[in-house]
């Protein structure tokens, strides 16, 4: 891997590749000494230009369990407030030899513009409404942990699928993984033309339940809403949100994520995010895991 700008234009080979990697990066995380000397010497540097804290740290950690220096940009500390460009701020940070840069930028296709500017990899860390493929693959990780493979397995994605780079990374990795995907949403949040993406559009979150293995609730993205795109919040969590009642049209051993930050009792109940068969802090864990494999992959270190 030179760079890992989505989910789309990836193998299904090279996506458990990654997988596989992650499982030995997991390990790593579970030592009394979480550090390996993989990376030694590499830099890694953060670019966030949006709000994060589960991703940003995330890598963050990573880096560091590889023992590679991470270092941390983001906007309102950058030359981005002096005027500068993004590409040029980006090449000067390259040509202070970094070995890797990630990134999170509010506008779609950003990464891949500098990843066609820069010499070193570049990770998308989510782009707009585009694509998060870390993400992506830790939930993929997270359910061939908990149910051994995809291959069958019926998924259902419920929220704001229109606005989620979530969903759409999601949507990619389970496919290409051999699952079927249905997603549900309120219509002002269902894209249209998203069956062209392999899924099936429900109409109702009971259909999209209807005996799936695993299933997928998406927050708001209230930052990235233009108008009232839904009645109000305690609508949406009537019609749209996850209870315990709910759950049981899954299958028994169904398993639920989330890719955080949490609105609870809006798109998930309390009661259901913090017991089984939920895995929202195994996804965190595992995220960990999921970008040491990444990074060591891009770097091509032995």
């Amino acid at each position: 891997m030179k760079h890992l700008l989505g989910i789309e234009g990836m193998q299904p080979e090279e996506i458990v590749t990654v997988l596989d990697t992650a499982d030995a990066m997991l390990e790593i995380s579970q030592r009394e000494i979480k550090r390996v000397p993989t990376l030694r010497g590499r830099t890694v540097i953060n670019v966030f230009l949006e709000p994060s804290t589960r991703t940003r740290v995330s890598f963050e950690i990573a880096a560091k369990r590889l023992s590679a220096d991470a270092v941390n940009v983001s906007a309102a500390g950058s030359s981005l407030a002096k005027a500068e460009t993004l590409a040029d701020m980006v090449q000067n940070l390259a040509a202070m030899n970094a070995d890797v840069l990630i990134v999170r930028d509010r506008t779609a296709g950003v990464p891949r513009m500098l990843a066609e500017r820069v010499h070193v990899p570049v990770i998308n860390a989510g782009d707009g409404q585009h694509e998060h493929p870390t993400q992506a693959l830790l939930d993929a990780f997270t359910v061939r942990q908990s149910l051994g493979s995809l291959e069958g397995r019926v998924v259902a994605i419920i929220g704001d699928i229109a606005h989620s780079r979530v969903a759409r990374s999601d949507i990619y990795a389970f496919t290409k993984l051999g699952a079927e995907v249905r997603v549900a949403a309120p219509a002002t949040m269902m894209p249209p033309g998203i069956e062209l993406l392999g899924v099936k559009p429900c109409e109702s979150m009971a259909e999209a339940l209807a005996g799936a293995d695993v299933i997928v609730m998406l927050r708001i993205q209230q930052e990235r809403l233009d108008g009232p795109l839904f009645p109000g919040v305690r609508e949406y969590a009537r019609t749209f949100g996850l209870t315990q009642e709910k759950l049981t049209l899954a299958s028994p051993d169904a398993i639920v994520l989330h890719p955080g930050p949490l609105n609870r009792g809006v798109e998930i109940a309390t009661e259901v995010a913090d017991a089984e068969p939920s895995r929202i802090l195994d996804q965190v864990t595992n995220g960990v895991a999921v970008r040491m494999a990444v990074l060591y992959l891009v770097t091509g270190a032995e």
